[in-house]
This record gives C-alpha cells, structure tokens and sequence, in this order.
C-alpha cells in the first residue's frame, strides 16, 4: 500500500509517520515513486499507538519493546526453520 492508503489504515498524520521512519520503528520498502507499506507495518503502527496512548511508553520505551518484537520474531522464524529441517529425512 502506498503512503496515503498506509496513514489512513494505520490512523497516524504525515509528522508521525515521519518520526517513526526517523526512530526506524517502521522501515518501508522504497519504490521508485514512493514509500510501499504492508499489513504488518500497519499492525507494528497499530501497536506503537496502543503502547503510546493506552500504556503511556515513553519512545526510549517503545524502541526496547519494539527490538524485543523483532528479536522475539526472528526466534519464532529460526524455530520454524529448525523444525522444517527436523521433519524432513536426511537422504
């Protein structure tokens, strides 16, 4: 999705999205004409704002809790990888 369809699905302002590109709590991917935006940028946008509005973290904290995503993610996938390489018989 585009910049525009990404501020509406996510509910952010322009000022915001630009702080959190900023803060690399969101890291688009780049086309020639634009920012491209998936689903779970909006979902990552979705949680920064409920970290923000309804828990009161503060950015220091949201960059602590958001690299734990990701870290949490990146084992999630590893485990997934080990487990595919687990069922499938050596030849």
């Amino acid at each position: 999705m585009n910049k525009q369809q990404f501020l509406t699905s996510a509910g952010v302002q322009v000022q915001t999205l630009e702080f959190w590109i900023e803060q690399q709590w969101l890291i688009p991917d780049q086309t020639s004409a634009d920012m491209a935006f998936s689903d779970k940028d909006v979902a990552r946008a979705h949680l920064i704002r409920e970290l923000k509005g309804d828990f009161g973290v503060n950015d220091e904290g949201i960059d602590v809790i958001l690299h734990l995503v990701d870290q949490l993610h990146g084992l999630r996938r590893a485990f997934e990888q080990l487990h595919k390489e687990i069922e499938t018989p050596s030849r």
